[in-house]
């Protein structure tokens, strides 16, 4: 009986604990605590109470079921160890009778400023929804200080000039697309709420208004479709015994702007960044003047206007190379007029670059043939949605999924090859990515479903050549190297601060492209302040990519300014690829300071002034991460002046000043 007592009294813990009402995981910075009671979960990190009564949501049909809906559940817990790291994963299954059964998990890292979780539905038969929602939060916490609080808006592609927005929080309702971020701009503590997975579904966040210091409530889903997904009808709807939501990341940071890097890797570290081995590509697109004027001829003199003038005198990468591009219009050359160019191109170290855009139709006649696959008429290989084709930016939509989209994947592919290009701007992509009422290809039930697959073949056909995405979704990001980070952008101060707002809250998106870019710089018809403020917006962007007519008969003044703006060693020595941070996170259209540390300690400043008059400014030493009580001095690369950085500085209007700090 001695013996006995102890093995007594330990299975009886046992069953104690398997019969509680509430389960705690601990592991790390978290705390994790489910109630069986009220079927939500309480969140805490570092013993702050963060959420509170969080329960998973989806829809049968139009019917809404949460946690709540359900009559029994079982807690398990279970050690964890994935790409993410180590820790403990926590399991609620949840059962009721005529309800799928649904089991979340919350996934805690040992190390991690985050968690993970999403939920799976299963049944003996099909279970559908078109709706999954892992986060659902009624009433927020507030877990912010007093203060400039703010919601950031992130967009869920880049077209028809959509910006981001840093939003106070006087909102009746705000909806934010595959990520969120709720933060105190004077502390710079934030939270951090977005989907690290983008194979079905397109994820959105919804909150409403609760006062100064936080949200109301706030929902995390999959299967949002609307006017800014460029949809026209519900998300699609998956269908399977077992059916799962997006992941979504769950974050607290002392500083939003981490928050959002460290959202950015997470996607990466589940769909790793396109690989690529060589420097960033500087060099030229020849729609930011020419356009459709582009000709053969125009396009061997920009070569040699590049070889003569800017190769030579600071404008090239890292591997002393230089990528010259085609655009839109590039199909009134014959094959042996594109060889040639390429030719061309090689002979003055160059790389040729060329444009596609593998899921619109611009020719809008449902009746003709698909080009290069006459066995198709368009009107068998449109997405229709209602019924209806659809259309955006002047464009069909067509399916990415049709046999005859691959069949001209293959052919463009093997002409691009076969003249040499090795560099591709994809266009339009979002296309691709809208809901439709079916897809050739019967096992695809969503537009992101259409989409991957589209991308999937992209990579197959294309994938021995740097892409750079030009309209498309965020996400998914691993089909391309690089991405612009905006719509189009050209001369004007007004493209700068366009560019600029998407830099200052989305130039985290470097995480999961190698690079992010900030569209042709163009140089005509606007002033030497001007100039200066486009250049630097696109060095401390990502890809460096001029836009002016630079063949024998364009304007002189673009010439002569690209040989005085494009050739500042300094400058240019800046534009490595990596986006500048903002200082800040509320203004009013964009952030006007970002800064950036490089590889070899390089600390830089940059600051700009979109208005009309010229400004003065005092340097925020300690908002840069400076302090204040010590002395620094700066160099400014577009003068060359040395400034002491307490003294304040006089920005021009629509001008921009950039400096290199002494530490």
């Amino acid at each position: 009986m001695r013996i006995l007592k102890p093995l007594f009294l330990f299975t009886l813990s046992i069953l104690l604990l398997s019969c509680s009402n509430n389960s705690v995981l601990n592991q790390g910075k978290w705390k994790i605590s489910y109630n069986d009671e009220s079927k939500t979960i309480n969140i805490e990190k570092e013993g702050k109470a963060l959420f509170e009564n969080v329960y998973p949501s989806y829809k049968l049909g139009d019917k809404l079921i949460t946690a709540k809906d359900y009559t029994s559940s079982k807690v398990e817990q279970s050690t964890l160890s994935d790409q993410f790291g180590k820790g403990t994963v926590l399991n609620i299954t949840y059962t009721a009778k005529e309800l799928p059964t649904l089991v979340q998990s919350f996934y805690v890292y040992t190390d991690r400023d985050y968690i993970l979780t999403d939920f799976f539905l299963s049944g003996d038969s099909n279970v559908s929804s078109n709706y999954m929602a892992p986060i659902n939060i009624d009433k927020m916490l507030p877990v912010l200080e007093k203060g400039d609080n703010r919601a950031l808006f992130i967009p869920f592609d880049n077209d028809a000039w959509v910006r981001f927005r840093s939003h106070p929080l006087t909102f009746d309702k705000l909806r934010s697309y595959e990520v969120a971020t709720v933060f105190n701009n004077n502390t710079r503590n934030g939270i951090v709420i977005g989907s690290v997975e983008h194979d079905n579904w397109k994820t959105a966040i919804d909150m409403t208004k609760g006062d100064d210091s936080n949200i109301g409530s706030l929902v995390c889903y999959g299967g949002i479709a609307d006017s800014l997904t460029r949809d026209s009808k519900p998300h699609g709807t998956l269908t399977a015994k077992t059916i799962k939501s997006p992941k979504i990341l769950i974050g607290d940071f002392t500083d939003w702007r981490n928050g959002m890097e460290e959202y950015g890797k997470a996607n990466a570290i589940i769909t790793p960044r396109r690989a690529w081995d060589k420097a960033m590509p500087f060099g030229w697109n020849s729609w930011g003047a020419l356009q459709f004027n582009l000709t053969y001829q125009k396009a061997l003199e920009v070569s040699d206007f590049f070889k003569d003038n800017l190769q030579n005198n600071h404008f090239i990468n890292a591997d002393n190379t230089v990528y010259i591009g085609l655009d839109s219009g590039w199909n009134s050359f014959t094959e042996e007029e594109l060889k040639s160019f390429v030719a061309k191109c090689k002979a003055n170290g160059q790389v040729a670059g060329i444009y596609w855009t593998p899921f619109t139709d611009w020719g809008k006649n449902p009746d003709r043939d698909v080009d290069d696959v006459p066995e198709y008429k368009y009107k068998d290989i449109y997405v229709y949605a209602n019924g209806k084709l659809q259309e955006f930016d002047g464009a069909y939509a067509v399916d990415p999924t049709h046999p005859a989209i691959e069949q001209k994947m293959k052919i463009t592919s093997e002409l691009f090859r076969r003249c040499g290009f090795e560099y591709v701007k994809m266009d339009f992509m979002t296309h691709g990515a809208m809901e439709g009422d079916k897809w050739y290809k019967p096992e695809i039930q969503t537009g992101m479903q259409a989409y991957n697959y589209g991308m999937q073949l992209l990579d197959k056909y294309f994938g021995d050549m740097f892409i750079n995405l030009s309209i498309s979704p965020i996400f998914p990001a691993q089909y391309a190297q690089s991405r612009r980070i905006a719509c189009d952008a050209w001369n004007k101060i007004k493209d700068t601060e366009y560019t600029m707002n998407a830099v200052s809250y989305g130039w985290w998106i470097d995480n999961i492209y190698q690079f992010n870019d900030a569209d042709h710089i163009v140089l005509r018809d606007a002033t030497e302040g001007e100039n200066r403020a486009r250049i630097t917006s696109a060095a401390i962007t990502g890809l460096y990519i001029a836009g002016d007519d630079f063949s024998k008969a364009g304007p002189i003044e673009a010439k002569e300014r690209a040989k005085k703006f494009l050739t500042n060693a300094d400058v240019n020595a800046v534009a490595q690829g990596r986006s500048f941070r903002p200082v800040e996170g509320n203004g009013v259209k964009s952030e006007n300071q970002f800064i950036h540390t490089d590889d070899k300690g390089n600390m830089y400043y940059a600051i700009f002034n979109y208005q009309e008059e010229e400004a003065t400014v005092k340097i925020p030493l300690d908002r840069i991460g400076l302090d204040a009580a010590k002395e620094y001095t700066a160099k400014e690369l577009w003068s060359g002046a040395n400034i002491d950085m307490k003294t304040p500085l006089i920005i021009p209007a629509k001008d921009v000043k950039l400096f290199r700090i002494n530490k």
